[in-house]
């Protein structure tokens, strides 16, 4: 028999609800088993799907045989004898710590199996992205006003003024969190994909990128969008147009079954025809759920299919050096027809 340890935080939430930072899950074929100790124990009792048997480990903190004894109690009771492990989430001195209790039992990796059954979303784990969606859409029309007023009377304010008010409007409209650190970046700042947003101050006329996200009971929003100044150049103007065509065209004609390379190819065909294809430094978006970023990817290198019910971004970006960037993101819900856009917000 084989049973898989289950070591990575999103799929421990995943399969169990629990999201303490203690613990493991044994998975067997007949029984689930959650490992924690007694900061998480009461917690865990409230919290976790029904099934799943608590082992408290408190105790191995001052006999760690008694965790070998367990662990072997319950792999014998269930005739294992092949342990999966997530060996992209498992450092190697946890691992030495799980084979020095666990001898003759073989390990074989089961990286990516879980991320994949939770690639597809369910009716409720939509509804829930979907509403931290709102929550963020909620904020940026907050954010929007704020920006406005500060134009309008030439207060000052800096990138990083605006992250915290993204984070505090957040909490304000019932996100449990931010997904991500918020960027915000003003002016020639907005031609750095992941600038991290400083001290800079805000002038009347500057181009603004920002991308955040909130979360809520724990799934997480992603969306980006831009603030051109009064009276864009010409060439702002039209590299946003390039931008918002590519991405138009993108959200129109992904299907499921067709290979990331080829979704991410919608976006990249139509700006590389424009002669801006090296300015568009990143992947074409990703998929998103209890993590920011999960699979699948739309990227050159990704050839797997994209399945129905999953929800990925959709971000084309040109992003041109010393002057300016233009990125605009949106979420999808992928259907047996055409795409169902989650996000409102106005572009």
């Amino acid at each position: 028999m084989q049973a898989n340890l289950i070591t990575n935080r999103s799929n421990i939430a995943y399969l169990s609800n629990f999201t303490g930072t203690a613990g493991f899950m044994l998975l067997t074929p007949t029984k689930n088993y959650l490992f924690t100790d007694a900061r998480y124990i009461e917690r865990a009792k409230n919290t976790i799907k029904k099934g799943i048997k608590i082992i408290d480990v408190t105790h191995v903190f001052r006999n760690p045989t008694g965790l070998k004894s367990q662990w072997h109690k319950i792999l014998n009771k269930h005739k294992i004898h092949t342990l999966g492990i997530e060996e992209d989430d498992l450092t190697i001195s946890r691992f030495k710590k799980f084979k020095k209790i666990t001898p003759k039992v073989k390990f074989t990796n089961i990286s990516g199996e879980m991320e994949t059954k939770r690639e597809i979303k369910t009716a409720g784990e939509i509804r829930l992205i979907t509403k931290s969606q709102r929550i963020n859409e909620q904020v940026l029309a907050e954010i929007k006003k704020i920006i406005r007023h500060h134009r309008r009377t030439g207060k000052k304010i800096m990138e990083t003024d605006i992250v915290w008010k993204i984070k505090e409007l957040g909490h304000h409209f019932g996100a449990e969190d931010i997904s991500f650190e918020p960027i915000v970046a003003f002016g020639s700042h907005s031609a750095r994909p992941h600038h991290l947003s400083g001290n800079t101050i805000l002038k009347k006329n500057d181009i603004i990128l920002i991308d955040m996200g909130m979360k809520y009971r724990g799934y997480c929003s992603d969306m980006t969008r831009m603030i051109l100044p009064p009276k864009p150049t010409p060439k702002q103007q039209k590299i946003y147009n390039l931008v918002l065509k590519a991405q138009q065209h993108a959200i129109k004609n992904i299907r499921p079954g067709m290979s990331g390379k080829q979704a991410d190819t919608l976006s990249r065909n139509i700006i590389k025809k424009a002669g801006y294809g090296e300015k568009y430094i990143h992947s074409g978006g990703h998929g998103i759920g209890l993590d920011i970023h999960e699979i699948p990817s739309l990227a050159e290198s990704y050839g797997k299919k994209i399945r129905r019910n999953s929800i990925i971004t959709v971000e084309p970006g040109i992003y041109l050096e010393g002057e300016f960037g233009v990125r605009i993101e949106d979420m999808i819900l992928i259907t047996n027809s055409l795409p169902l856009n989650l996000t409102n917000a106005p572009r």
